[in-house]
């Protein structure tokens, strides 16, 4: 163990900024993103967000990390120099309640264009154009969407569904759903290697 930082109540998700120099971890009790100095072992600032945030990702080019608050029902996007909120990204799919749509896991595109966002038990992926601000589209994918990531090629997105235990592929290019595969139980992360 190199070091032990306190930060908030609950710790739950981290991001790395792409120089490495920073990371950033979500407190859910505590509705805080930290910005941990990743040389000093030390948190440099505190940036309150809404209520239980998830996930932390920062964008390709270091200047913004994008927060994701399950209970809050927002992404808030940090100005990573500033370290103030800039944007609060609210979501509306039409049949379903607010309370239902519980952002959790984000995937940026290599090129920081488009940002994906897993609303939980929505059962959707917001698509997110990231100079706007705005939602370009909602896709449909299994129950209780968590996490997402890329293939390394980027033309292919991975969901985990933790109710309907499968996973949903996305094309990129038309953001589209292409196929679900049934996996094991409950699954809630995903890790794609390169070979």
């Amino acid at each position: 163990v190199l070091a032990e930082i306190p930060v908030g109540v609950e710790p739950e998700g981290m991001g790395v900024s792409p120089d490495g120099k920073t990371m950033v971890n979500t407190s859910e009790t505590t509705s805080m993103a930290h910005f941990i100095d990743t040389g000093t072992h030390e948190v440099t600032d505190n940036v309150l967000v809404d209520t239980r945030p998830r996930f932390a990702d920062f964008k390709p080019d270091g200047s913004q990390v994008w927060v994701s608050a399950e209970v809050g029902g927002t992404v808030s996007v940090i100005d990573n120099a500033k370290r103030e909120v800039v944007k609060k990204i609210q979501f509306a799919i039409q049949g379903l309640r607010a309370e239902t749509i519980q952002p959790v896991g984000i995937a940026i595109t290599a090129d920081g264009k488009k940002a994906y966002v897993a609303l939980g038990p929505a059962n959707h992926v917001a698509v997110i154009n990231t100079d706007t601000y705005e939602v370009e589209k909602y896709i449909l994918v299994g129950q209780r969407v968590w996490h997402l990531a890329f293939t390394p090629d980027q033309k292919t997105l991975i969901t985990t569904n933790g109710n309907s235990n499968d996973i949903t592929f996305i094309d990129t290019a038309t953001d589209e759903p292409v196929q679900s595969l049934t996996v094991g139980q409950q699954p809630w992360g995903v890790v794609i290697s390169i070979k």
